[in-house]
């Protein structure tokens, strides 16, 4: 896919890609800080660690799904 407003790709970040992917092409560096992170109950695969971290290293979400992270961060607004 071609970089735009709803994806990103940084090929050349060190960390590129930052979670074991299987097609790299599809992977959008767009959200690479978890917009969603703060929410209690993402959509997303998050896990908690024994010290209470939130682990978000194998999720995809939003590198997957840009409409559906827009679609709740504009009802996260509305509240």
């Amino acid at each position: 896919m071609k970089n735009s407003t709803r994806f990103f790709r940084n090929t050349d970040c060190e960390y590129f890609p930052c979670h074991n992917v299987a097609d790299p092409e599809s992977f959008s560096c767009l959200f690479c800080f978890c917009p969603l992170y703060h929410m209690e109950k993402c959509p997303g695969s998050p896990r908690t660690l024994s010290n209470g971290v939130k682990d978000c290293s194998v999720c995809m979400f939003p590198h997957r799904d840009y409409e559906a992270v827009i679609r709740i961060l504009k009802q996260e607004t509305r509240k």
